[in-house]
């Protein structure tokens, strides 16, 4: 099986390629360029570094969210637009999910929190750990207030490793509010990758998990900040 993965949901952006259960390639960079600057050219990268034929492929990992809206739409469209022209299918992986998968088999008695900042003051978010080789959610997915995270971890009463964009945002509130033994994963695992979006996306399409390139969505959990303005502004002229 091989597997061809895109993770643009963060300040990361990265590509990757995984056949059976090799990584056979994978591009990563956290620097200052937008998505639409790097993406499309670090594909052509791999592809020519390991002569990838594209038909060769059997369908296309994306992490779908939640994350940066414009990186969301940059990497769901990039997959649309493989997909549709290479009649694969795609796979959407939730990107919190991807980034707890970094953590692969860390001992069953430890939760795994991974954090993307999402602004005023809330994370992107779910609370996982791992539970005979296989991630198990504890909490889904969600967007919420980074204080009420920390009072639900308190309350599950057990060591947490934290990973994301928004440790450095939050770390200064984590050391003061958590309650539970914690640990910030290091620098080689801390961020979004595509090889976990691939290895990830490889198990949910032996499980069916796939869609159409027509069908696939990004995942926001929350509205834009443009549209939460508009509704806001709508409701200031009705008032």
């Amino acid at each position: 099986m091989k597997i061809l993965a895109l993770d643009s949901s963060g300040l990361v952006a990265s590509v990757a390629l995984v056949e059976d259960d090799i990584l056979v390639a994978e591009y990563t960079m956290n620097y200052k360029k937008t998505h639409s600057q790097t993406l499309l050219p670090m594909l052509d990268e791999i592809k020519k570094a390991v002569n990838l034929d594209l038909g060769s492929i059997d369908a296309i990992a994306v992490a779908a969210g939640p994350g940066s809206f414009t990186g969301l739409r940059i990497g769901s469209a990039t997959a649309k637009g493989l997909g549709l022209a290479l009649g694969k299918p795609l796979i959407g992986v939730p990107t919190v999910e991807a980034l707890a998968y970094n953590l692969y088999d860390t001992d069953e008695d430890t939760l795994i929190c991974p954090i993307m900042d999402a602004r005023r003051k809330q994370v992107y978010t779910g609370i996982y750990a791992f539970e005979n080789h296989g991630l198990k959610t504890i909490q889904d997915q969600d967007a919420l207030p980074m204080e009420k995270l920390l009072e639900q971890l308190n309350a599950l009463g057990k060591s947490i490793i934290f990973l994301g964009d928004g440790v450095p945002v939050f770390q200064e509130l984590i050391e003061e509010k958590c309650r539970v033994p914690y640990s910030f994963a290091p620098a080689h695992l801390n961020r979004q990758r595509a090889g976990a979006v691939a290895a990830l996306g490889a198990l949910y399409f032996e499980q069916g998990k796939a869609e159409t390139a027509a069908e696939h969505q990004p995942d926001y959990l929350r509205v834009s900040q443009a549209e939460r303005e508009r509704a806001e502004r709508l409701a200031k002229e009705h008032a």
